[in-house]
């Protein structure tokens, strides 16, 4: 009986995963090369002593297309048979990140994989000390390092590239990678970023490194960029300035952003009013180590799409808000999300608060100064749907409880690692609550031991609410 078709696909895939191209190749030589079978004493011979190359009867797109059907483990194999094939499987290759500037300089990298669609350049505009067996690994960069350290961070101005190299480099890849989707780059100049929006118009997302305020000139004809990541400074590695002048020219030039991720950037009210008044298709706005001066919280409410906010290792939130009816508010804004923020200054994230108060998502992960009485403050939040918090460690039982008590729309509680928390401690109120949640993921400690604590509630029983454990 013939197996099913679904069947003969799912073998044919097993089979490729197990055997290289190169020996589908070697055994139709051997078989063109006698009718009999061979022994098992006889050694496979070489590609080149194997006869004729039936491939070559394939055309370029079915051979490519053979190509594609391979996991991608074998390319590198493949690549090295022959230069046809070397020319064929560089066409799959999709996104790379280049560590070599000579190699995109020389033309080589654009004649290698011409259809690019994804590139990171950073690596390769840095010169580091390769024979240093020292690495140094940032979020945003890594790279090898000497064992003497020198005044002012591992990263000195000398050891980037100059901006009219990285110009001449990125117009090398924008002419060659027309199709150019993501691009990564550091220290490029507006004459180098014109060229990717002259050439690349399917542009969608782009991070720039180190790059000054009039380079964002450069990117105002990127029609259709939506995901944009400014870094200005980087304590340690990177000292560049991004203000208002470069917020307001980004927002004029790139009026179809969605998403915009700012991190080391200077500014203040100004500049993000600019990108709320120009910008009206923006969702999501994330600021890492802002340098915001006082007053830019006011400047959230032109934001009039915004979804998403997000405050990353921000040292302070807002110095000085002003008084709360110059604030405003987000009116469309579903999530709030602060990650290893400085919570202490009250003033400022009050101020927050009220800017958020429509929000019904909120997740704090390893804040510090995140007690009770700042976590009292979002009782002004009336439509929260989810609560998500992970290693606060000063918040206690009661200050939880004393604000969750108030949520009548909760249905999504998450906490972990909250040290500060006792299952000892919860309340027949809080535990009411608990039994109507849709969802609970409850680990405040190692040793939480809830689920004998909510006995008799129906939380966690077959049938009863969902329950989950970390």
């Amino acid at each position: 009986m013939s197996s099913s078709p679904e069947k003969s696909r799912l073998s044919s895939d097993a089979w490729l995963k197990d055997h290289s191209l190169r020996h589908v190749v070697v055994k139709m030589r051997r078989h063109s090369l006698s009718e009999t079978p061979p022994s098992e004493s006889d050694e496979t011979p070489t590609l080149e002593s194997a006869g004729p190359d039936f491939t070559a009867l394939l055309s370029d797109e079915l051979l490519q297309l053979v190509f594609s059907k391979l996991p991608e483990s074998q390319h590198v194999p493949n690549s090295l048979v022959c230069k046809r094939w070397l020319r064929l499987t560089g066409r799959l290759v999709r996104s790379i990140r280049v560590l070599d500037w000579e190699f995109l300089q020389s033309g080589r990298l654009v004649h290698r994989f011409p259809n690019l669609v994804d590139v990171d350049l950073v690596p390769a505009c840095i010169h580091s000390s390769q024979n240093s067996e020292i690495l140094l690994t940032h979020k945003i960069v890594s790279l090898h390092v000497d064992s003497s350290l020198f005044e002012g961070g591992f990263l000195r101005k000398q050891d980037l590239l100059h901006s009219d190299l990285v110009d001449r480099g990125v117009r090398i890849l924008a002419e060659g990678c027309p199709n150019l989707s993501r691009l990564v780059v550091i220290g490029a100049s507006a004459k180098g970023l014109s060229c990717i929006a002259d050439d690349c118009l399917m542009l969608q997302e782009l991070e720039l490194h180190c790059c000054p305020d009039l380079s964002f000139k450069g990117i105002s004809g990127c029609q259709n960029l939506q995901i944009l990541k400014l870094v200005g400074c980087v304590d340690g590695f990177y000292d560049s300035v991004v203000s208002d002048i470069g917020l307001t020219i980004l927002a004029r030039g790139c009026r179809r952003l969605v998403k915009l991720e700012l991190v080391g950037c200077e500014g203040s009210y100004d500049g993000i009013k600019a990108i709320g008044q120009c910008c009206q298709m923006l969702e999501e706005l994330t600021l890492c180590n802002h340098r915001m001066d006082g007053g830019w919280l006011a400047a959230l409410s032109y934001c009039s799409n915004l979804k998403t906010l997000k405050l990353q290792s921000c040292k302070i939130i807002d110095s000085s808000p002003g008084p709360d009816e110059h604030i405003g508010s987000c009116e469309t804004l579903e999530q709030l999300h602060l990650q290893r923020c400085q919570m202490r200054d009250k003033q400022g994230v009050r101020a927050l608060f009220l800017v958020c108060e429509a929000v019904r998502e909120l997740l704090f992960e390893d804040c510090w100064g995140f007690e009770d009485n700042v976590f009292g403050m979002a009782s002004i939040f009336r439509s929260v749907r989810l609560l998500s918090l992970e290693g606060c460690s000063l918040l206690t039982t009661e200050g939880l409880e004393a604000v969750v008590i108030s949520w009548k729309e909760l249905k999504e509680l998450r906490v972990v690692s909250c040290n500060s928390i006792k299952d000892s401690e919860i309340t027949p109120a809080l535990a009411t609550l608990f039994s109507v949640l849709k969802e609970l993921k409850w680990r405040p400690d190692s040793k939480s031991l809830l689920s004998s604590g909510l006995e008799g509630s129906g939380l966690g029983k077959k049938g009863g609410r969902s329950f989950k454990w970390v």
